[in-house]
């Protein structure tokens, strides 16, 4: 959150947004130790969880994927006892590099759903909804009237009560 401008001014504006709670990871567990009892009841408490960061090598901050590690045990998160099935997921994410390269034919070779292909597993071995992930592109340039309008389009996109287009169905 410290490094990133983008995570940053989404979250000043998501906390305006009194039905959103935000959880910084880096924040809470500075040490990298984890409360899994305290993050599972935190999952139960909300019925969308978002998971939001920069996009940056392919993939998520360390911590985030220590903590779907811990937290996403048998019993709680998949197999007997599931308690997450039935709730809405989404990842938001900054792009450093414009849509375009994320293309086939683009620098990077694979569209960024390629690349999400991993988390949206785990989302559906959760047997959790997996909405279309909200990201913003081009961040390593972004101009601040665009970085206000995603802050806005971001609020938005979390706080809607319509439906989301589900992508659990999809193969």
């Amino acid at each position: 959150m410290k490094e990133s401008k983008i995570s940053r001014h989404w979250k000043m504006r998501l906390q305006k947004e009194t039905s959103i709670t935000i959880h910084d990871l880096y924040d809470v567990y500075p040490d990298h130790v984890i409360n899994v009892e305290n993050e599972q009841e935190l999952l139960l408490a909300h019925d969308r969880i978002a998971f939001q960061f920069p996009f940056h090598w392919y993939s998520s901050p360390s911590l985030l994927k220590k903590w779907v590690d811990e937290v996403y045990i048998y019993g709680f998160a998949y197999g007997t006892g599931n308690k997450l099935k039935g709730k809405e997921f989404c990842l938001v994410l900054s792009a450093g590099r414009p849509e375009k390269s994320y293309q086939p034919d683009g620098s990077s070779k694979y569209t960024i759903d390629q690349f999400l292909l991993p988390m949206k597993a785990t989302v559906l071995l959760t047997e959790m909804t997996y909405l279309t992930p909200f990201v913003l592109y081009g961040a390593a340039s972004i101009q601040e009237e665009t970085l206000a309008e995603s802050a806005e389009q971001l609020a938005a996109y979390l706080t809607a009560n319509q439906d989301h287009t589900s992508l659990q169905e999809e193969n």
